[in-house]
């Protein structure tokens, strides 16, 4: 292909990462799928990407990534620079998920839910951000969650966690976008299947505290099949969406990508929640004279391609003015 990009993905030995590394090596791009321990824990993982790169002829290697590690971050991404002599785009898409009573969640567990899912993607991004600024381009694609907006019970830590690294990404974009480095939010709904979130949950470890919850101590573990009965009529909840979203950000010009972009089979209702927050935050960056830091400079650019889901524009999500109002 053309435009061949050097890819890193993290969290790429199971679910999302996984799918996501297999779709974009498949489309062409150099893929570089990270994932912890690959000579022991990930090994089977790793094995798999070499084999599907002989099968199919693909590039696609796995490589040695802890995001809570940051020499571990930084060994990566010097690897990937040495052998390719450029990072074009990283997934930020490892992370953990917890479900449970939140006041059960002992502090030493939401902190390492912190470590992983808000400060794992900041060290990658320490990491590749000085490759990507003397190249003067490059994108930060996110794989957070819709919870940020919507909150879901259940996944306090979690929830947390997500919409601070939600607002952190959104924070740097404003900070890189004269860099040339881009910058997109994907916002999945819940994918009970073809992951191992939810199997692989942490439940809080304080007992004492989940035994006094008794008027609804039954609800965390009913969460899993209340999330499956909302999916929307006619849709299937298939992780291969998500990863097929991935690829068209990817593969969409800078300065034309929509900044969020929400795949979401249960129809949390994010879409209004975050088109309403961006039209403000676009008036607010008006007000303060910045408001160029909200788009990556481009050809037929358009000013933070604010919102987009399924194919509709953000404006049609708002609520309608009242046409007295002055």
């Amino acid at each position: 292909m053309n435009d061949r990009k050097v890819i890193l993905v993290t969290g790429a030995s199971s679910g999302f990462g996984q799918v996501i590394s297999q779709t974009l090596s498949r489309a062409g791009h150099t893929v570089y799928a990270s994932m912890r321990s690959i000579y022991t824990k990930n090994a089977d993982q790793a094995q798999a990407c070499h084999d599907l790169a002989a099968a199919e002829g693909l590039a696609i290697y796995p490589i040695e990534l802890d995001v809570t590690d940051v020499n571990s971050c930084g060994n990566a991404v010097d690897r990937i620079v040495k052998e390719q002599n450029r990072i074009d785009v990283v997934i930020n898409n490892a992370g953990t998920l917890v479900f449970g009573i939140t006041e059960a969640f002992t502090p030493e567990q939401v902190l390492n839910v912190f470590d992983v899912n808000t400060v794992g993607p900041l060290r990658v991004n320490r990491a590749v951000l000085p490759h990507m600024r003397k190249q003067r381009s490059g994108l930060l694609l996110y794989v957070g969650s819709v919870t940020s907006d919507i909150i879901s019970p259940f996944q306090g830590p979690y929830v947390a966690s997500k919409a601070a690294e939600d607002k952190l990404a959104e924070t740097m974009h404003y900070e890189l976008s004269r860099f040339g480095i881009d910058t997109a939010i994907l916002q999945p709904g819940a994918y009970i299947s073809g992951t191992n979130h939810f199997p692989g949950a942490q439940r809080p470890h304080d007992e004492d505290i989940v035994h006094t919850y008794v008027p609804i101590a039954d609800l965390p573990n009913q969460l899993v099949d209340r999330l499956g009965k909302i999916v929307e009529t006619g849709r299937k909840a298939d992780v291969q969406d998500v990863a097929n979203t991935v690829l068209r950000l990817v593969e969409t010009p800078p300065g034309q990508r929509p900044f969020r972009t929400i795949v979401d089979p249960q129809d949390h209702g994010a879409d209004a929640v975050v088109a309403l927050q961006a039209t403000m935050q676009r008036k607010f960056m008006e007000r303060v004279g910045i408001a160029d830091l909200m788009r990556v400079p481009a050809q037929g650019d358009s000013l933070m391609m604010p919102y987009i889901t399924d194919g509709v524009a953000v404006e049609s999500l708002l609520p309608k003015k009242n046409p007295h109002e002055k």
